[in-house]
């Protein structure tokens, strides 16, 4: 795509051929919660100087900006230009040109990895239970483990009481050592859906022999049943991997099609300067912050697959994964690469030269700009509660109208 504008078509043409684009939204995070396009992702104008150059790795990569009337284009573009990015576009139209073309408008953040959660799903039938029901399993004493897997500042916030800290792409990885008797039932639970359905999902794909249930709609479901919730908890699993994970998690990632490299392969798609490569490390941050391998920014696997758009704003480009335990890698790859991506996971490294440093933070935005999710905090209120709930049951009928998404579920 080339020149100062780019129609709707063209752009909704190059995500259905999965050419690299960054499609962005200059507008703050409240605003563009309230709609923008499936694959759109969102970089404020004044946000571009923090976020650009980790999100957008090739200056030359096609970027598509729009806004909603605001005037926030131009400012946008020649920030953007200041810091050398040379393929900028503006959408014809900008959000309302979307939108009078036919083509859907997604509310939320993240939206297309909770669509994709909801139509894994969809697919699979993924089972779950009410909170009702897991309460009433808790009060009678069954033999059930319930495991957390959202970030662990989201947990020691509010969880479900006895639940333990395993953050998304870690299950596999330590469900062994958490539920050890094979009798157990592993319950997984997040703050609303997405995290809970995938999280449940990869234990039932990596082959575990314990019974697995996702927690229908997580502390959110909890919360609208009336049910209490732990406050300050700091129960964290251990590495301990379910009999077979690590190969079990190869053959998931196999079966979705992920290409495992060495360092003459990486070193060959670098070379490639006309494709965006991203490279994430998925372990934890104190794994990362001990030691690392150059050029691989920190990001867990749980957190990469929820917050891709965030993560990797140029649909279409490469990703290459990398974890020393190979199974978060295996587990997270599947999941992206089910997701439309070009996936890789790197083989090896960890015994040479490692980089040693905490990860890259991007700072929050302003609270007042930030789009406040209706599952974090706990003074949310509970209609706001449902009303996401509803949002989200509608995501697969919305993805089957908009029709740009390429996912498919194993």
């Amino acid at each position: 795509m080339t020149g100062a504008s780019v129609t709707p078509q063209q752009v909704r043409t190059a995500l259905l051929l999965r050419d690299e684009i960054a499609l962005l939204d200059v507008r703050h995070e409240a605003v563009f919660a309230t709609g923008h396009p499936l694959f759109a992702a969102n970089m404020a104008a004044d946000r571009i100087a923090l976020e650009a150059e980790a999100r957008l790795p090739r200056k030359d990569v096609p970027v598509v900006l729009y806004d909603d009337g605001e005037d926030l284009v131009g400012v946008a573009a020649d920030r953007l230009k200041a810091l050398g990015y040379s393929n900028i576009h503006q959408l014809d139209g900008g959000l309302q040109g979307w939108k009078q073309a036919g083509f859907e408008l997604f509310q939320d953040v993240n939206s297309y990895a909770k669509a994709f959660g909801e139509l894994v799903e969809h697919r699979r039938h993924t089972p779950s239970l009410a909170a009702e029901e897991v309460s009433a399993l808790m009060a009678n004493g069954a033999n059930i483990q319930i495991l957390d897997v959202r970030r662990f500042d989201e947990y020691a916030t509010m969880n479900i009481p006895g639940s333990i800290s395993v953050p998304g792409a870690e299950l596999v990885l330590r469900a062994g050592r958490a539920a050890p008797d094979p009798e157990t039932t592993i319950i997984v639970n997040c703050a609303g859906r997405t995290r809970s359905i995938i999280g449940t999902q990869s234990l039932i794909n990596a082959g575990v022999t314990n019974k697995v249930r996702a927690l229908r709609n997580g502390t959110i479901g909890w919360t609208l049943a009336k049910q209490n919730l732990e406050h300050g908890a700091g129960r964290r699993g251990e590495i301990g991997a379910i009999a077979g994970g690590e190969a079990n998690a190869r053959d998931v990632a196999y079966r979705a099609g992920v290409r495992r490299i060495g360092f003459k392969e990486i070193a060959a798609l670098q070379a490639q300067a006309d494709r965006t490569l991203y490279r994430f490390d998925v372990r934890s941050e104190e794994e990362y912050a001990a030691g690392h391998l150059a050029g691989f920014r920190h990001y867990p696997g749980g957190q990469l697959v929820q917050e891709i758009d965030m993560a990797a704003p140029v649909r279409g480009a490469r990703i290459v994964l990398t974890d020393n335990l190979k199974v978060r890698a295996d587990m997270t790859a599947s999941w992206l690469a089910q997701m439309g991506w070009e996936t890789y996971v790197l083989e090896g490294g960890y015994d040479g030269t490692l980089e040693i440093g905490p990860p890259l933070v991007i700072p929050k935005p302003d609270p007042s700009h930030r789009y406040r999710r209706p599952y974090e905090g706990t003074d949310i209120k509970e209609s706001a509660m449902q009303a996401y709930l509803d949002w989200e049951y509608g995501l697969v009928e919305q993805l089957r109208r908009d029709a740009t998404h390429g996912f498919f579920v194993i």
